[in-house]
């Protein structure tokens, strides 16, 4: 009884830090904003990403960055990426294609992360606005700073998550998988001292 109700705190609290945390905006100028993907066909962003991409337009024209970094791979049945396709998205919105990287690799926010920084990298940019849905910005966040992203976090002012019914089940989604990648990261971190010899 004791164990399990450290662990329902424990959920408990990380929910609370989460929904705590989607209140964030950091929005500084910076290099670039990475946004984080959310599923296109070859025609169409979802909405959810729309959102997404529509706060990274803003927050290129309105001068906080000089660049947008739109990441996701290529969903089944799809000829083009979700980052091209967010591309188009963009450009149609006023954004010149110059501005505009793509990462299209990535599934998971994991690996957008990731390859997001490597394209920052190779094109010597130091500082990213991280822009996703607001109870996603605290995982995406701790992803981005355990990859050595200087970064900001700024959720979406709009977001499709607005009832309970959709809210509650992205919530959870989002503490399992949070929990779950502290856990990863610890057993990472565990594994490579061990390697180490320490």
């Amino acid at each position: 009884m004791f164990i399990a109700g450290i662990i329902i705190a424990y959920v408990v609290i990380t929910a609370i830090s989460i929904c705590l945390y989607s209140k964030v905006d950091e929005k500084q100028p910076a290099d670039v904003a990475v946004i984080l993907g959310a599923g296109a066909s070859d025609e169409k962003v979802s909405p959810v990403f729309q959102e997404r991409i529509n706060h990274g337009i803003s927050l290129y024209k309105n001068k906080y960055v000089k660049k947008l970094i739109f990441t996701g791979g290529t969903g089944k049945g799809n000829q083009n990426s979700d980052a091209y396709t967010a591309m188009q998205y963009a450009i149609k919105q006023g954004v010149p294609k110059d501005d505009i990287l793509l990462e299209e690799m990535s599934v998971i926010t994991q690996e957008n992360i990731k390859n997001a920084k490597m394209i920052m990298d190779k094109n010597s940019y130091h500082t990213a606005i991280l822009v996703s849905d607001p109870l996603h910005m605290k995982r995406a966040m701790l992803m981005a700073k355990n990859s050595k992203i200087d970064c900001y976090s700024s959720p979406t002012p709009t977001t499709k998550y607005i009832t309970l019914k959709s809210t509650l089940p992205f919530l959870l989604r989002e503490v399992f998988f949070y929990v779950g990648y502290k856990i990863y990261t610890m057993f990472d971190y565990i594994s490579r001292l061990f390697k180490s010899g320490l």
